[in-house]
């Protein structure tokens, strides 16, 4: 991981929002919160007119997002955060991994827009966009080359879609990711902490394809092998696990399907293992 300038913290910028979570563990494990209603009334009262306006203020689009569905998305954005800081895969990583996740976990859905009846299959490569455009804020260095880059960047990859087969869905057109993920490096450098945080947002719905989680638009085996390395599984994995945890925590289904994720990035760290092998 390539760390030249100092990674711009989490729980610095958002040093209120990083206490409430841990205030949010501290209440799990001592059984305050016992199901998602119990959460999602602390949620709901944490986030009052004014907090909302500054988060907007910082991570904007995050009002549009918590509007959705009486705030669906918000809790569960806030679950995945609550299962993340609990997570052994989060515990045993460095400082510096923690906070790198802990950016792409408040910008993971922050595109999403869900509709009744019907799931968001496209929001991965849209919540990229938004990272890509906010992180430069937060203090991200980007490279000489991110302002003549980033408008056409960022409307190439809105616009990576297509029709899943025999289905009305809109999804992700992976036949677009050389050019975006070449964007996202000359923008940000490779495996830079922006450029892992924006890749790991990219491909958090296709990385691995579960028969309990089908993946709307997965990667194939050769495209995992090209586009990832160790230190982005180490990020995929948690960020799969704690996107899990947000739907999950609260039903009988939590465990087998961590057992389940955890089993399919096995296979994912073997093609990467089988790739350095072969270099």
């Amino acid at each position: 991981m390539n760390i030249r300038e100092a990674l711009p913290h989490f729980d610095v910028h958002f040093a209120d929002l990083d206490q409430y979570i841990r205030e949010l563990v501290e209440a799990y494990k001592t059984g305050k919160i016992r199901s998602w209603d119990d959460l999602a009334e602390r949620v709901n009262a944490y986030f009052t007119p004014e907090r909302m306006e500054d988060m907007e203020a910082r991570a904007s689009g995050w009002r549009k997002m918590a509007s959705y569905r009486e705030g669906m998305t918000l809790v569960h954005v806030m679950c995945v955060f609550l299962g993340l800081y609990m997570m052994p895969e989060f515990l045993s990583m460095t400082r510096e991994q923690q906070q790198i996740m802990k950016w792409v976990i408040l910008f993971h859905d922050i595109e999403k827009e869900p509709q009744e009846g019907k799931r968001d299959h496209a929001h991965a490569f849209r919540s990229a966009v938004a990272a890509a455009r906010i992180l430069p804020k937060l203090g991200f260095p980007v490279t000489v080359e991110y302002d003549s880059l980033i408008d056409g960047w960022a409307e190439y990859t809105r616009a990576a879609i297509t029709k899943a087969e025999g289905s009305p869905h809109t999804i992700q057109d992976n036949r677009r990711l050389p050019e975006i993920l070449d964007g996202i490096e000359k923008m940000f450098e490779p495996n830079s902490p922006a450029a892992l945080i924006i890749k790991t947002i990219l491909f958090h719905l296709s990385s691995i394809d579960m028969l309990a989680w089908p993946a709307p638009s997965p990667l194939t085996e050769e495209e995992v092998s090209r586009y990832f390395n160790a230190d982005l599984v180490l990020l995929l994995r948690a960020m799969n696990l704690g996107d899990s945890e947000g739907w999950n925590m609260f039903n009988a289904s939590r465990e087998p399907l961590r057992q389940e994720t955890l089993r399919a990035f096995e296979k994912v760290e073997q093609l990467i293992h089988d790739k350095d092998e072969v270099i």
